[in-house]
């Protein structure tokens, strides 16, 4: 038995209150893999659980966090050894199962991933399940077809940290890319990551009641839903795709079919939660070599444990830009 950091979230009277404690392994779920944590990230859904959202986290007190990377204390399997580097990422971590937030997890050996030579534990926290999400979506609009062309793939939501390492990567790989934003001040910081063109997120939310509407986009990242999606979805080039891995702005949108039936786009669902373990494993792979980023850390801010309960804060206020990297060590 160890005694640990965790950030909790508690229920009180039907409010929720987030703050620093302390508690013992043994208060831990069962699992194989007893993990000391080093890095996590704080994710849009992490400020959701730790909001009291019940369709991510069902039962208080509970610890957010869907990221860990960190060294194996104890391990009941072959397959992970004491001091083994690793990372979790999705599956039920930080959802209603003890997670990132707190300095050690446990968890089923079938979550876990050793991490790969190509990155470091900060790099691969810095990434996170928007790495791994945003890596998700642009190759699974590659194996629809797409290639560098002239015309620019648009990224919604760029500011935050799906879109920015979506920009990041999609620049890496030579793509011209657009990036929507409400924030213009931003604008500097989405070019560094190399966006060739901002666009206003007001000129994605105009247009909704018509069928169709110019082609502009050779694929499109969209992090956001509503009827944003539905809008990028009529102004896809023919043939072209979109992968959709968010709702911040939505879970529904007016549709029509003429945008399939007419120009034969494709709209691409991503899911970077429950994939098998051995896809997870390919993409960091893939982000440890191939599509590794040189400037990771020019969209990361580190904070500590202590500091975590305000960034939730600024982040469920949508104030927050690009990732958050969380040390626990």
């Amino acid at each position: 038995m160890a005694r640990f950091k965790a950030l909790q979230t508690n229920e009180n009277g039907g409010r929720f209150e987030t703050s620093l404690m302390e508690r013992d392994t043994d208060e831990l779920p069962a699992g194989e893999v007893l993990i000391r944590v080093t890095y996590s990230s704080l994710n849009y859904k992490d400020a959701l659980s730790a909001s009291g959202n019940r369709g991510v986290t069902r039962s208080f007190p509970h610890t957010p966090g869907i990221d860990a990377a960190g060294t194996v204390a104890e391990s009941s399997v072959a397959d992970f050894s004491i001091g083994d580097e690793v990372i979790v990422t999705g599956y039920d971590l930080g959802m209603n199962t003890a997670g990132g937030f707190g300095q050690y997890i446990r968890v089923p050996a079938a979550w876990v991933i050793k991490r790969p030579v190509g990155l470091s534990l900060r790099e691969a926290m810095a990434l996170g399940t928007a790495g791994l999400t945003a890596a998700l979506c642009i190759d699974k609009l590659e194996q629809a077809g797409l290639e560098p062309t002239d015309a620019p793939i648009l990224v919604t939501g760029a500011t935050g940290g799906v879109g920015s390492i979506a920009i990041a990567l999609l620049s890496r790989l030579g793509y011209k890319v657009a990036a929507v934003t409400g924030k213009a001040e931003q604008g500097d910081f989405l070019r560094k990551l190399g966006a060739t063109q901002v666009v206003e997120r007001s000129a994605l939310q105009a247009g909704t009641e018509k069928p169709l509407l110019k082609e502009q986009w050779a694929g499109a990242v969209d992090t956001v839903g509503g009827d944003i999606l539905f809008n990028v979805v009529k102004s896809l080039q023919r043939g072209a795709s979109v992968a959709c891995c968010g709702l911040t702005a939505g879970t529904h949108f007016q549709a029509n079919v003429l945008p399939f039936i007419l120009r034969g786009v494709n709209l691409l669902g991503v899911d970077s939660v429950e994939i098998p373990l051995v896809v997870k494993a390919s993409m960091w792979d893939k982000l440890s070599v191939q599509w590794k980023l040189p400037n990771l850390d020019d969209l990361v801010q580190e904070i500590s444990l202590e500091q975590l309960p305000e960034a939730i804060e600024r982040t469920l206020a949508g104030q927050q830009t690009g990732r958050m990297l969380v040390r626990l060590d």
